[in-house]
């Protein structure tokens, strides 16, 4: 029986096609292609066992143990599952590991059921390649970095160029002590695959914010991390009263917003208390034990008016986490490298100015 197969081509990614991921659940967590459907196979525990009789008795043996386990009822379930998101999504096309077995298996249920959909040849494999040869290639575009104190809006700054790309939203994290996002980071795989995915749109010049190689949970690229290092650079100077501001709106009004809206009001509030007081209690070895304590005590003044209704209470803490840690930080981080040079230090707008110039000279939009 000769069953389709589409080339592993990129374009269904760019192009927003619905793919069916009928790997075990198990797997499709710990990373999967953006936007694919987990409607698996086999259930992890099943999976388990196939892989046993595979490994210790061929491939026919746990053929013969998966017919057994997936069949009666359960098999029906898993096709009517494939056979309503079809339904939806008429043009899916079904992937598993490597396009092979299980993908193959999936397609002559639906086959037999009245439905014929094509399978990606070499599955997902043959994809995660397609994305991290993207990824080292993006290593070679034009590359600038935007540093800058924290708080100085260098994420919305990226953002809003044509050829920004977002690490820290690919990371789902802000890149610092308070950085964490209120929903699961994702895996190091969907990192990249995020980052793969955004830069099929982004051919030209590239401009990014300046990061640790870490970003959360999730490491850049090596390739790209090292062009990163050899990029040009802008820096964003801006007050502190300004840059408080913006701190404020990340790390309470954006945050607040997003517990708010994924867990409610009691349990968002008791969530993000959690998150705030526990980063920085991660600070106690650069604050040490007096000022961290100082700290901690504006902070819980802070949750106290907040719940009152002063949201601006926060600034009694922000400000000296702005001026006691993380300015510090950075300005160590600019003498360790001096021989770093700026193509250009000025405030907000005209380092946006500096950057969109800068792509136009690369041959950007």
């Amino acid at each position: 029986m000769s069953l389709p197969l589409v080339a592993p081509d990129l374009s269904l990614l760019s192009e927003g096609r619905t793919l069916i991921d009928v790997r075990a659940p198990v797997e499709f967590a710990q990373g999967s292609l953006p936007g694919a459907i987990n409607l698996p196979l086999m259930e992890n525990e099943e999976r388990r066992q196939v892989g046993i009789a595979y490994k210790e008795h061929g491939q026919q043996a746990a053929i013969q143990l998966g017919e057994s386990l997936v069949s009666g009822e359960i098999k029906a379930a898993r096709i009517e599952a494939w056979r309503q998101q079809l339904g939806a999504t008429p043009d899916a096309i079904i992937y598993c590991f490597r396009g092979g077995l299980r993908s193959q298996i999936a397609q002559r249920w639906l086959l037999e059921s009245g439905i014929e959909r094509p399978r990606i040849e070499g599955g997902w494999k043959a994809m995660r390649q397609g994305l991290l040869a993207r990824i080292d290639a993006a290593a070679s575009q034009p590359l600038l970095i935007v540093g800058g104190l924290t708080g100085c809006a260098k994420t919305s700054l990226v953002q809003a160029l044509s050829g920004g790309l977002d690490l820290e939203g690919c990371a789902r994290h802000k890149g610092s002590a308070f950085g964490r996002h209120p929903l699961m980071a994702p895996s190091q795989i969907d990192f990249e695959h995020d980052m793969g995915l955004r830069l099929l749109s982004l051919p030209g010049p590239l401009v990014v914010e300046d990061e640790s190689r870490q970003i959360g949970s999730a490491n850049v690229p090596l390739e790209f991390w090292r062009a990163m290092e050899r990029a040009p650079r802008i820096r964003v100077e801006m007050p502190l009263d300004w840059r408080l501001q913006q701190i404020h709106k990340d790390y309470i009004d954006d945050l607040w917003a997003i517990y708010r809206q994924q867990f409610g009001d009691w349990l968002g509030w008791s969530l993000m208390r959690k998150q705030l007081t526990s980063a920085l209690a991660r600070l106690r070895k650069r604050l040490g034990s007096e000022r961290l304590a100082r700290l901690q005590r504006l902070q819980q003044l802070a949750f106290r008016e907040h719940e009152r209704g002063n949201r601006q209470a926060h600034e009694a803490w922000l400000g000296p986490l702005l001026t006691e840690y993380y300015d510090p930080m950075y300005r160590y981080q600019l003498e360790k490298h001096a021989e770093r040079r700026f193509l250009h230090v000025g405030d907000w707008d005209s380092c946006l100015e500096a950057a969109r110039q800068w792509s136009e000279q690369q041959g950007g939009a």
